[in-house]
């Protein structure tokens, strides 16, 4: 079987060639028209928006703050939720917006609002949008150096050193 396939495949070779062309452009064609990435990006297509009062309680950043932002920003259009945190001396909003929705369409048309939302609160209090960035886009690196790893220990310790900011504790 396999022996008259291969003459088969010998005797036709253009027609063998042809159809590993065709093969070969049908799959190019697949991959340009997949959307899965390698690496799904999963998190929410969102705009960030934070505020700084510094010295104020967090019932201070929601009622003169948060509320007020918040409210403005109702009714822009793609929007799923908008969710918000007050804490001391700051207010966080979270925009969501549909996954469709372009991120710079959205922080386009949240600047909008914060220009018009800039009057609703106290004077020298400026609402900043966040970084631009997805949950895949952003990565934290950092190195573990151990001089000697005693395997009776359950922990992992690293303290301390000269051009560190960083005490670590790992249970393992």
């Amino acid at each position: 079987m396999i022996n008259q396939l291969i003459s088969l495949s010998l005797k036709n070779r253009y027609i063998v060639l042809l159809i590993a062309t065709i093969l070969f452009a049908w799959g190019a064609y697949s991959v340009k028209q997949n959307s899965i990435d390698a690496i799904p990006d999963l998190s929410e297509n969102q705009v960030i928006v934070f505020t700084e009062w510094q010295g104020r309680s967090p019932q201070i950043m929601e009622d003169q703050v948060t509320y007020p932002l918040v409210s403005n920003l109702q009714g822009i259009p793609k929007v799923k939720s908008i969710r918000a945190t007050s804490m001391f001396g700051m207010s966080f909003v979270y925009i969501v917006f549909d996954d469709k929705a372009d991120v710079y369409w959205a922080r386009s048309r949240v600047l909008e609002r914060l220009n018009y939302a800039q009057r609703l609160l106290p004077e020298g209090i400026t609402p900043t949008l966040g970084p631009d960035g997805t949950g895949v886009g952003h990565i934290l690196w950092y190195t573990l150096h151990i001089q000697r790893w005693d395997w009776k220990q359950p922990y992992l310790r690293c303290s301390y050193h000269p051009g560190t900011t960083i005490s670590l504790l790992v249970k393992f």
